[in-house]
């Protein structure tokens, strides 16, 4: 009887917890987007272009205010500098932002 408590509580905040993630991120390889920020230098990037160490364009006061503009961000990203990543990989690292700086919950 105490399993079965426990599994329903466990399920009840499996979904609570995925009811905060947007729609556009839920389901987003979280591992794939840290491996291809890495591999494709973001944070170098954006350190030569803002300054520091490139975490300052990550403003969640700024013009990216919704989790939508997050991931047509990325995707400028992705067609300005050729990456040839896939929607599932813009979602990918989308998410990872969403997680690390903006936390849009919509």
């Amino acid at each position: 009887m105490q399993r079965a408590i426990a599994l329903s509580a466990l399920i009840l905040l499996a979904g609570w917890a995925q009811a905060e993630i947007p729609a556009a991120f839920q389901g987003a390889d979280l591992k794939l987007g840290e491996r291809l920020m890495v591999e494709h230098k973001c944070n170098q990037c954006h350190a030569q272009k803002w300054g520091r160490d490139g975490q300052d364009i990550y403003r969640p006061k700024g013009r990216i205010n919704t989790s939508s503009a997050l991931m047509t961000m990325v995707e400028a990203c992705n067609t300005d500098l050729g990456l040839g990543l896939f929607p599932e990989d813009v979602a990918a690292i989308a998410a990872v932002l969403n997680r690390e700086h903006y936390h849009f919950s919509k």
